[in-house]
């Protein structure tokens, strides 16, 4: 294979990971030396996974792992993103189409599998505690360059009781496999199929987890009436969901999600220099007033930020 340098490099993502094409070989050169055991070694494992269960998603068709690289399938450039950018496209069929996918996904059972050093990799449960800590990144990143010194320590202690209530209200148990980043971008359309990417974080989770990344996408707005009825299809597939408890979950997974990225937007900004994120903040917000007026469970969410955020919170 030619040296990295002559292969053409291509727009990344907001993880430590470069992307280089090879036309040559009509593959994907993924390289990371930061947390490379998640972006080369968990990564290829899962696609292994989605792949046994016959749902498109890269195969690996190199390593070298000493040099901080894998090679993978080329499916070139057009992401469901861009597909739904597109105003003369009917975004509630390519929903209906990727809702079918996310079903595949969740019908998953194997939570074991051998890596390409032929050890065994075993998914891990999303615990409420990495829901936690996730949330938490708001106020570790956001809020501090929003509020006060004075404020941030009260508003601190109040925000982490509050998002551990919220927790403790999830009814679904963690038995499903769950992509946890899966929205239209990291979905891309090739050979008039939709593949699967940027699956390395992949855990066994809440079932609403995804449906929420996915209808709630802060990338790509979209009207609430559709986003209803995307809501609405998903439970028409999937017959045996107790509809109460799983809007219950879907809503608050989607407030606590928005707040884990508004924190992760303002880190890449403050600590890797990408600010291009930043502009995304305000759609968050929007989608956390959406879905925060639904349930009584929010009241004092409601009220917290109203006080310390009274910009957003309407």
């Amino acid at each position: 294979m030619k040296s990295l340098e002559k292969l053409k490099k291509i727009k990344g993502d907001a993880s430590f990971r470069e992307f280089y094409r090879n036309r040559e070989n009509k593959s994907i050169i993924v390289k990371s030396e930061k947390e490379k055991l998640k972006n080369l070694l968990i990564y290829d494992a899962i696609n292994k996974i989605l792949v046994k269960n016959k749902i498109l998603a890269p195969n690996l068709l190199s390593e070298n792992y000493i040099n901080n690289y894998i090679e993978i399938n080329d499916f070139g450039d057009q992401t469901l993103f861009q597909i739904l950018k597109n105003k003369k496209n009917n975004k509630y069929v390519i929903f209906k189409k990727i809702i079918k996918i996310l079903n595949k996904i969740q019908l998953i059972k194997d939570k074991k599998v051998k890596n390409f050093k032929n050890e065994f990799y075993k998914v891990q449960e999303y615990k409420k505690e990495v829901l936690f800590d996730e949330t938490k990144l708001f106020c570790d990143w956001y809020a501090p360059k929003i509020l006060s010194r004075l404020k941030i320590i009260k508003f601190k202690r109040k925000f982490k009781l509050e998002i551990k209530n919220l927790l403790s209200k999830l009814n679904y148990k963690n038995v499903t496999f769950v992509h946890r980043d899966f929205h239209v971008s990291n979905l891309m359309y090739h050979n008039k199929k939709i593949a699967v990417i940027d699956s390395q974080d992949a855990l066994i989770g809440n079932r609403a987890y995804d449906l929420a990344s996915l209808i709630d996408d802060v990338r790509l707005k979209t009207s609430n009436e559709l986003k209803e009825k995307v809501f609405k299809f998903y439970v028409t597939t999937n017959k045996k969901i107790d509809l109460e408890k799983f809007k219950k979950d879907f809503e608050i997974l989607s407030v606590l999600r928005n707040l884990k990225i508004i924190g992760i937007f303002m880190r890449l900004a403050v600590r890797d220099n990408k600010k291009k994120y930043l502009k995304l903040i305000p759609y968050a917000w929007e989608m956390i007033n959406h879905r925060i007026k639904k349930q009584n469970e929010f009241n004092n969410l409601i009220l917290l930020l109203k006080k310390n955020f009274p910009n957003f919170i309407r």
